[in-house]
């Protein structure tokens, strides 16, 4: 028998995720605890809401789990794979490819974050390209406009010896 306090506990929280609890019940799953599969299903199903409704409802889902110290089913595994999929956020291009395959494994919050990072990485290294041609340019520039005064002084030198 469960404790009553942990029975109303997890009733608040249920209440606190309502689309997981009703999509629980409409497919006559358990809400609490979930397991992943439940929540991957979740995922895919509710997929048609998009990432900004549905993955508010997983973090919900998530913290209902740790509220009651049970096991957070979101964490990687099916769940995080079906949000991954709807999510189709690449990997980031400097990973080695044994690496790259185990990003849709991730949380989909870290997901992010290392997109994010990645992009402006990217960026940083797109500025320092460009400044650098733009660097050798100059110095090139620079290196042609020494040799011709060097070139028309010799023959000027040359031409006022003779």
């Amino acid at each position: 028998m469960t404790h009553p306090l942990l029975t109303a506990l997890a009733q608040a929280r249920l209440r606190d995720a309502p689309m997981f609890v009703k999509w629980c019940e409409l497919n006559g799953v358990t809400a609490c605890p979930a397991t992943p599969a439940s929540v991957a299903r979740f995922v895919t199903d509710c997929a048609s809401l998009g990432m900004s409704r549905l993955w508010p409802a997983v973090q919900e889902i998530s913290r209902m789990h740790a509220a009651l110290g049970l096991a957070d089913p979101t964490l990687g595994g099916a769940a995080a794979s079906a949000i991954s999929a709807i999510a189709n956020i690449q990997p980031p291009r400097s990973w080695p490819a044994r690496f790259k395959q185990r990003f849709a494994a991730l949380p989909h919050d870290i997901q992010l974050h290392l997109a994010s990072h990645e992009a402006q990485r990217e960026r940083a290294l797109r500025r320092a390209q460009n400044e650098a041609a733009s660097a050798r340019q100059t110095m090139a520039a620079f290196e042609a406009r020494n040799k011709d005064e060097k070139t028309n002084g010799n023959e000027a030198a040359a031409h006022g010896e003779a």
